[in-house]
């Protein structure tokens, strides 16, 4: 079953920092998009969450993030902060409006925007420590308490997002359309 959503904010991030700084729109080659830090058709892989030793080359499988400003807003509840949290903060390129279950989407899905370009999804992206100490520095609570570096993996689980590849290179921009194609067999296996 198909659904439509809208683009809420796109990003971009340099080497070194967590964090992405809003565009206006995003250019998306082949190989990712055009200045960010994940661009590339191969990366190496990291000390946990890859099935390969730290250091192996391998096929770049996140060439973009997505996250869910729904699922944003559930995340910051469960944590109890005292402002909304940013899809910046969390080292996104794409925040999606009135797509459910963006996290839960299965490799294959397709995310074909107005403007033509479409990317396909490989796979959920889990929520890290890193992550929850960069949330922990820039928010608090509700309470005015200090927010824990651990409440972000927990509050998380199953909304940080998803990542995936480019399938059809073009130009996303903020409040462009987004229909989402969930992944289907073959039509010779269908």
């Amino acid at each position: 079953m198909t659904a439509t959503g809208s683009v809420v904010s796109v990003y971009l991030g340099a080497d070194g920092q967590l964090g992405k700084a809003p565009q206006d729109s995003i250019e998306l080659a082949m190989d990712g998009i055009v200045g960010d830090r994940h661009r590339g058709l191969q990366r190496e892989c990291w000390d946990s969450g890859d099935k390969q030793s730290a250091g192996t080359l391998r096929r770049n499988e996140r060439q973009w993030s997505a996250v869910s400003a729904e699922e944003l807003a559930e995340i910051g509840a469960a944590m109890g902060l005292s402002e909304s949290l940013r899809a910046e903060t969390l080292g996104a390129n794409l925040c999606l409006s009135g797509v459910p279950g963006l996290s839960r989407l299965r490799r294959g899905t397709l995310l074909e925007f107005s403007s033509g370009a479409v990317l396909m999804v490989e796979e959920y992206n889990p929520p890290c420590s890193d992550m929850g100490a960069e949330i922990a520095s820039q928010y608090t609570a509700v309470s005015g308490a200090p927010v824990a570096a651990t409440e972000f993996s927990q509050a998380a689980k199953f909304l940080r997002g998803v990542v995936g590849v480019v399938e059809v290179a073009g130009t996303i921009a903020v409040g462009d359309l987004v229909t989402v194609i969930p992944g289907q067999l073959p039509k010779w296996l269908r």
